[in-house]
């Protein structure tokens, strides 16, 4: 029987993933419906209903590979007859022509959640790899690498898993999970000391994180006795000289400007941590493709 895409007649995703919360879930019914609409008329008009597709997904560049399960869940969530095989483990690193996913299933199926399986794939794979490089970069200092919340609104826990599988660590999620006080806060409060006030006065048990911007910036906070210090768009020696200030009574943060070029430089400073936005906003997605292997007619009972 031919799947129903008008209004949407989704398999259970939750059958398929343990591991995908709930909105990465709505997150990927919602990109199947965006993508199909009224449903995939090409395919649906070349390709009889019957017809079983066997096909895999290749990468076509080195990397480091994830968002399989994401992609699993997007081809069962459209179509539980599909088989799906991993062949690689997820945040393995890949060569170029290396075989991720075995695909068998109706072929209508198969062709309609294509591209939706690999825009996921793609993305995630780009920012794991992406991390991968920086993470690879710092390598032997203690500076660990981290996202930051430029990420495509709806797709952040996609993101921020695949840092993870780069690895990286995750920042914040959100704006609910720690207290960043950050310049426009300190403006607005009017100094350090009465933002950080204002912040404990909530009771709210987070650590709090404050950025910084010079020196005299890293003392107050030292004093104030807050967990972590930002320390904001800072060269190399006055991060060194922070890092001296400092002497191990909070985690200092880098921020700014960082690229592969220079962050190892940022690393050798003593720095605990080193944030890159640029891991999400930027993202170059990873190159893979779906290929068709062969096909043969389901087996009808006459």
């Amino acid at each position: 029987m031919d799947m129903c895409y008008s209004k949407y007649n989704w398999r259970d995703t939750m059958k398929f993933s343990t591991t995908l919360t709930n909105n990465m879930l709505r997150s990927i019914r919602y990109a199947l419906e965006e993508d199909i609409g009224s449903g995939d008329v090409t395919s649906n008009a070349i390709i009889p209903s019957g017809e079983i597709l066997q096909g895999h997904i290749i990468a076509k560049q080195e990397g480091v590979v994830s968002g399989l399960e994401v992609a699993r869940s997007v081809y069962l969530t459209l179509d539980d007859r599909i088989g799906f095989k991993e062949m690689v483990e997820e945040g393995a690193f890949v060569h170029k022509g290396e075989e991720l996913i075995q695909l068998e299933g109706p072929a209508r199926s198969l062709l309609t959640a294509e591209r939706t399986a690999l825009n996921f794939m793609g993305r995630m794979s780009g920012i794991s790899t992406m991390t991968h490089r920086y993470v690879d970069a710092v390598k032997g200092t203690k500076a660990r690498i981290l996202d930051t919340r430029k990420t495509v609104p709806g797709l952040r826990e996609f993101d921020k898993l695949a840092v993870k599988l780069g690895g990286g660590l995750n920042h914040r999620i959100g704006l609910y999970d720690m207290i960043l006080i950050k310049d426009n806060h300190i403006d607005f409060a009017g100094s350090i000391e009465k933002a950080v006030s204002a912040a404990r006065a909530t009771n709210i048990n987070l650590e709090i994180e404050v950025e910084t911007r010079s020196l005299e910036d890293v003392e107050t906070a030292l004093r104030l006795g807050v967990q972590r210090i930002l320390l904001d768009n800072m060269d190399c020696v006055t991060m060194h000289r922070a890092v001296e200030i400092t002497n191990g009574r909070a985690l200092l943060e880098a921020s700014g400007n960082v690229t592969l070029e220079n962050v190892r430089q940022v690393a050798e400073t003593g720095v605990d941590f080193i944030s890159i936005g640029a891991l999400t906003h930027s993202v170059i997605v990873f190159d893979m493709s779906f290929d068709y292997l062969s096909r043969k007619e389901e087996n009808h009972d006459r």
